[in-house]
């Protein structure tokens, strides 16, 4: 062992260990930023640590260096400038382009040492059955990583919906056929690693595959498939260090796999969904008709005016924000009205519902952009207790996350889904465009109760005159 690998060897550990604290760090709210960042110098380091392995390696020619040089400059531009132009809203969609954008090194990688094994270093990661089952997995999860993640962002952004063929049994047909192609690729592959054809069989069939596979999902299971999706991705990159040799890239790998496969489990969970039904059972709304259908009849309305009023008279404040929050943009001004109700003494918190949004955490990045203070944020299991004893709860674009029926009603679909109990509290103000269904297609009792009032319009609309009505109440201003 020479010295560029001996100091390459430590640069990795190191490298891993960082990327270890940086996820652990992710799972609190108030160490997230930090270990972000940590994540981020550990990914650096990786990189540091390939270009000495180069340098010690004799025979790199000089176009290597260029597009190394190349791929490191353009890269970075667009994570920079990603992370300076892409809003909290769209945060989701960005998260599903970088996880198809893993998918897609991964497959890369995988495919270089495919077709061109002698300039990749092919069987520099062990024997030739193990670097070409290797080559196989990165190939075929890579693939559908990336494939799946485009059109998880397409449909995320609005470009894309499910076509109605995709909603019914058809679609596992299709997908059947796709997984046997895959296979019997896979199998070819792995018999003879150099039969091209079989290779780009695999690619072209994987990446159907993973397009049949999401494209049916609808809008309230994409948190899972998001999570499943950085799953993936870390399973793809776990392969391709196999392929290329590299333990960092295992290690790091395997920990964002195992890592996407627990919070996609918490997300499951959470929705009281099982990872089959939300794979392959279609949207959540299909199975709206099944129970917890139904006109509303007995709606109270209110103005901003008058939730004002409330507001003031009120010692505790409970804030559930939801993704209509987000379309809105409204968090800026929903900091506003808080600000002024903690001036006036009033204790205000904020109740996160694990699937509230469209990813994992959407809420808390949301509301972490508007500076709201880390202490405020508090989780179902923590909050749900308090409601009893708060004077009100505002409900900003939430919908299924409170609705009662996951309690109280054995027909409905959200049945045993762990939600908000925010009937408990003595007043229940739900700001909503209009009277719509939520992702699961069915009505929502909260808004029927005698505690509840509707205060209809868009959410920063609302906010502001909300605002407004509070100055003038004087509400927030020292005196």
């Amino acid at each position: 062992m020479n010295i560029a690998e001996i100091l390459k060897f430590a640069i990795d550990l190191v490298a891993v260990l960082l990327l270890a604290l940086g996820i652990k760090g992710l799972s609190k709210v108030r160490s997230a930023r930090e270990a972000n960042l940590l994540a981020a110098f550990a990914m650096a380091l990786a990189v540091v640590g390939l270009i000495v392995n180069y340098l010690g390696t004799s025979g790199i020619a000089a176009e290597a260096w260029i597009w190394i040089i190349f791929g490191t400059v353009v890269g970075g531009c667009l994570g920079a400038i990603t992370a300076q132009r892409v809003p909290m809203t769209s945060m989701p969609e960005t998260v599903a382009l970088f996880n198809g954008c893993g998918g897609m090194s991964s497959l890369l990688v995988a495919l270089g040492v495919a077709i061109f094994p002698t300039a990749a270093g092919a069987g520099e990661a062990g024997s030739a059955v193990v670097e070409d089952i290797s080559i196989v997995v990165s190939v075929f999860v890579g693939s559908i990583t990336f494939s799946g993640s485009i059109v998880a962002m397409a449909k995320l952004q609005g470009w894309l919906s499910t076509p109605p063929w995709m909603q019914s049994r058809v679609r596992h047909a299709v997908n059947i056929a796709l997984a046997v192609m895959s296979l019997v690729a896979a199998i070819e592959l792995g018999r003879r690693g150099d039969n091209v054809s079989a290779l780009w069989l695999l690619v072209i069939g994987s990446g159907l595959l993973g397009i049949g596979v999401t494209l049916p999902i609808g809008g309230a299971d994409m948190p899972v498939v998001i999570s499943l999706l950085n799953s993936y991705s870390g399973v793809a990159a776990a392969a391709a260090g196999f392929v290329v040799g590299s333990q960092l890239l295992i290690v790091a790998g395997a920990m964002v796999g195992a890592a996407g496969l627990i919070l996609t489990q918490v997300m499951c969970n959470g929705m009281n969904r099982s990872l089959v039904s939300v794979l392959f059972g279609g949207a959540l709304g299909a199975s709206a008709a099944s129970g917890g259908g139904g006109e509303y009849k007995n709606i109270t309305s209110c103005s901003a005016e008058e939730c004002a009023l409330t507001l003031e008279a009120a010692e505790r404040v409970v804030i559930v924000p939801g993704y209509g929050l987000a379309v809105a943009q409204a968090q800026h001004t929903l900091r506003e009205v808080t600000r002024a109700l903690e001036a006036a003494g009033v204790e205000v918190s904020y109740a996160i519902h694990p699937v509230a949004g469209r990813m994992p955490g959407h809420m808390n990045v949301l509301l972490a952009e508007a500076d709201v203070p880390y202490e405020q944020l508090k989780e179902m299991d923590v909050i749900n207790p308090e409601f009893p004893a708060t004077d009100v709860v505002l409900v900003l674009g939430a919908n299924d996350v409170v609705n009662p029926q996951a309690k109280t009603d054995t027909s409905s679909p959200l049945y045993g889904m762990p939600v908000l109990d925010v009937q408990e509290a003595r007043t229940v103000f739900v700001v909503k465009r209009g009277m719509s269904a939520g992702y699961s297609g069915i009505k929502n009792d909260l808004f029927e109760l005698a505690n509840t009032s509707m205060v209809f319009g868009d959410a920063k609309k609302v906010l502001g005159d909300l605002l407004v009505e509070l100055k003038e109440l004087g509400v927030g201003k020292k005196g």
